[in-house]
């Protein structure tokens, strides 16, 4: 497992450079956007801590480091780890890029801020992808894999005070989420939501969905909400 680092070297000017978003790696989407609308409500600066998990091509991670705070983005692919690399060096902002798992690569360290845009599609297969596109979304029969693992690591690094900002679909069960957060010592909600039409991906899964009761007969919208938990 690798880190890379891109060098403090000043701000971007304005406007900043499109994000670089290669095939393969996730590229910023309505939950993303729904996310940084999370993130804009909190207060960053100099001293704060940040730890993106599943960065993909850094785009919430770099509106952090924007800000002033001292952001660490982790990704399971070699493509996004790059990817968020690149975009961080043109937009001359330092971010912190590793490799990994994201338990396995934050044991023993605690932030102020955790965001995390998980991989939460419902999918037929309960084996979660190894390669490929398809790993940025798909989390198992109940879309919950992922999800369940960041409810459960979430308060061993957060600091006091800290807060978890994670967005899912309305298909894997906010609320669940929500209890889970609340069983493991945090005090959580539902910050934001919104609705977008669905995917190709939805789409080509309408049948399984529909016949596993996770999505309605004709449906043709999602719900993304963002679940926020607070460390007293």
């Amino acid at each position: 497992m690798t880190q890379h680092t891109a060098p403090a070297v000043g701000r971007a000017p304005a406007p900043s450079p499109r994000l670089f978003a290669p095939p393969g790696v996730y590229r910023p989407q309505a939950d993303t956007r729904l996310l940084a609308a999370a993130l804009d409500r909190e207060e960053l600066g100099p001293g704060t801590t940040v730890m993106e998990v599943g960065t993909g091509t850094g785009a919430l991670a770099l509106r952090a480091a924007g800000r002033g705070a001292s952001v660490t983005a982790v990704d399971v692919s070699w493509p996004a780890v790059l990817t968020a690399y690149a975009n961080a060096l043109r937009r001359r902002l330092p971010l912190r890029v590793l490799h990994g798992d994201f338990a396995a690569r934050t044991r023993g360290r605690r932030f102020d801020l955790v965001l995390a845009n998980p991989p939460y599609v419902p999918s037929p297969d309960p084996r979660l992808p190894l390669r490929g596109a398809a790993r940025s979304w798909d989390a198992g029969p109940t879309g919950r894999q992922i999800i369940d693992r960041i409810c459960a690591w979430a308060p061993a690094v957060l600091r006091p005070g800290g807060v978890l900002l994670i967005v899912q679909s309305g298909m894997c069960g906010p609320r669940a989420t929500v209890r889970r957060l609340e069983r493991a010592g945090l005090s959580a909600g539902v910050l934001l939501r919104t609705a977008v039409p669905w995917g190709p991906v939805l789409r080509s899964r309408r049948t399984w969905l529909e016949s596993h009761g996770l999505a309605g007969a004709g449906e043709q919208w999602e719900e993304l909400v963002v679940i926020r938990a607070r460390r007293a």
